[in-house]
């Protein structure tokens, strides 16, 4: 059975505020990445079989963030900078962002063995649309426990149907694009989104927006608003402590996988001044609980969509250092929020490996509520 490819609409799904769970922080209109102007997201995600058919089980796809949209992010490039807070994970192009400070095309994010034809059908993208780029960024963490991830089902024209699905506004979250078959904290996870409006000193206002494809943690260790939850929820909540794998060994599970940040801003900030953004998402990684365990992929990437045509202009702006404490502060505020609005977003799935359960929204408010962190 061929996967299907779905374009889901979760847009009226819950989300963490909707529950009534505290954040720090204003939000910008639509709470996600694309408040930043110019950004768009867009999604393939690829469900096709269940545990009890002989057919492949498939359960993944691929997530586009276009900083510039789709008309402009082949060509104008964007000051950009990546922080890897442990390294068992891939992010192709990193390398020629950390000697260049720029990016060019979209973060693309997808599963661990489909990062290679999601590079090059990026590339081929560009190409057929005027654009010679030949360092895409492609990021991944491992949908293994849910996916036939070793079946290689993603192809270029999913990567290709997540470029030109992208669009600003509203963002899905949970069990789409790349996020479809990932898990967070031992629970479903996913896709996560957030975003932040600051105010500096000077009066000059700017956005930071946050995108996450979550698959890290250990449920003991989540924390939301600042609570241990996962010390006061029941275990076996979220799946079995070890699963078979495919060859029918027990093996750990949890503890292992990784998670990629975006963090995206207006304002205006050369890279290694995106260095040190890239880095504060650490802080908002730690607040949901991570310690960011021995074999964990977690790398974020920061970028700027100020400064436009900066590869060929000589009038570049910059935020003086002493201005982005704001800045800082707003990165870790959505991460936080990102990575909990992927959690209380995705939906129980069963996979290849046995079934992932949601979070249970209901043991999660009456922790809440009896710590008085619920509105």
């Amino acid at each position: 059975m061929a996967p299907i490819a779905l374009n889901l609409d979760q847009k009226d799904r819950r989300r963490a505020r909707d529950i009534g769970i505290p954040f720090e922080g204003t939000t910008g209109r639509f709470n996600a990445v694309t408040d930043v102007p110019g950004v768009e997201v867009g999604f393939t995600t690829l469900i096709s079989g269940s545990t009890k058919e002989v057919a492949p089980v498939i359960h993944t796809g691929v997530t586009a963030v276009l900083p510039r949209g789709k008309r402009e992010s082949f060509f104008d490039y964007v000051f950009a900078a990546w922080f890897s807070l442990n390294g068992y994970g891939e992010m192709t192009g990193s390398h020629a962002i950390e000697e260049t400070g720029f990016m060019q095309g979209p973060l693309m994010i997808t599963n661990t063995c489909s990062v290679g034809v999601v590079r090059d059908a990026v590339d081929e993208w560009a190409a057929s649309h005027g654009s010679h780029m030949h360092l895409s960024t492609v990021a991944e963490t491992s949908d293994i426990y849910l996916n036939d991830m070793e079946g290689f089902h993603v192809r270029k024209e999913h990567a290709f149907s997540a470029i030109e699905s992208a669009s600003a506004g509203k963002v899905a979250e949970g069990n789409v694009g790349g996020g479809a078959g990932m898990i967070c904290y031992g629970f479903k996870g996913g896709t996560g989104t957030s975003s932040r409006v600051v105010e500096l000193e000077s009066g000059d206002s700017y956005t930071v927006g946050v995108l996450v494809q979550t698959n890290h943690g250990d449920s003991r260790d989540l924390m939301v608003a600042g609570i241990p939850v996962g010390l006061e929820l029941p275990r076996g909540l979220d799946f079995a402590r070890r699963g078979s794998s495919t060859h029918g060994e027990k093996e750990p599970l949890e503890g292992k996988n990784s998670i990629i940040i975006l963090v995206a801003t207006d304002a205006p900030l050369l890279p290694h001044q995106l260095k040190r953004v890239a880095r504060r998402a650490s802080l908002g990684l730690a607040r949901t609980g991570s310690f960011s365990s021995d074999r964990s992929g977690d790398i974020f990437l920061a970028l700027s969509t100020a400064n436009s045509g900066a590869q060929v202009k000589n009038d570049l702006r910059a935020l003086p250092n002493h201005q982005l404490d704001p800045l800082f502060r707003a990165t870790v505020q959505a991460t936080e929020e990102s990575i909990i609005n992927s959690l209380i977003a995705a939906e129980t799935m069963e996979g290849v490996r046995g079934r992932v359960n949601a979070l249970p929204q209901d043991l999660l408010i009456e922790i809440l509520r009896k710590h008085n962190r619920l509105h």
